[in-house]
């Protein structure tokens, strides 16, 4: 099925790309709608993203800035009508895989099929300790993170508060298109840059339900 939301975010992306890259709009807008939901909630961060968001707006005139908050109202409802990924289909539409020498984002009915066997199998644990914790060492675009809160709400759990999610991308874009479609879907989350072999970490960034849940206690309480 079509979704009209994802098909304008795409169109706008290209309107811009008349002027600017594709690579550089699709990478500024999932960067600057990251920080945009940072700063409302990570106060440690604030400044020096602040910074950053006037870096990269301030590259466009002021007709292409309004294009950004357009495109991120567009992607509330995509998500709103679909709870699926919509960032990732769109970073194959403009064909920005390409650059990456074959990146490419698994399919969001195999992510489905493979949320719907972890979740069968893990929900008299959530029932029994209240939620579950999962990791993803290689995020992408959050699509399998997504395809878990989709079937726990299928199958009548709740993952707004039954749900700890770690995600980790060594390619800060997958960093921000997870933390995005993570952010606006209320799932807890700590969306990680960093290196899941070498352990190595960039910077974090949490999502506006971790903080207003205070994960940060939960999980310390747990351990």
């Amino acid at each position: 099925m079509n979704n009209p939301y994802q098909d304008n975010i795409l169109k706008m992306m290209q309107s811009l790309s008349q002027v600017h890259s594709s690579w550089t709009v699709f990478s500024d807008f999932v960067e600057l709608g990251a920080i945009s939901i940072s700063n409302s909630v990570d106060r440690l961060e604030f400044a020096p993203r602040k910074k950053r968001y006037l870096e990269i707006i301030n590259r466009y005139q002021p007709n292409e800035q309004q294009q950004f908050p357009k495109m991120l109202g567009e992607l509330v409802l995509a998500l709103e009508r679909e709870f699926v990924d919509i960032l990732g289909p769109v970073f194959h539409k403009l064909k920005l895989h390409n650059h990456y020498k074959g990146q490419f984002f698994t399919p969001q009915y195999i992510c489905h099929m493979m949320a719907a066997m972890m979740i069968g199998d893990s929900k008299n644990e959530i029932v029994k300790k209240g939620y579950i914790s999962i990791s993803e060492p290689t995020c992408g675009s959050g699509a399998m993170v997504l395809a878990v809160a989709k079937v726990m709400a299928e199958q009548g759990l709740n993952y707004q508060r039954q749900l700890y999610v770690e995600a980790c991308d060594i390619d800060i874009k997958c960093v921000h298109m997870t933390y995005l479609q993570l952010s606006f879907c209320g799932i807890p989350a700590v969306v990680i840059h960093g290196n899941s072999l070498t352990l190595e970490a960039w910077s974090r960034w949490y999502t506006p339900m971790y903080v207003l849940g205070d994960w940060a206690r939960k999980i310390r309480e747990r351990t």
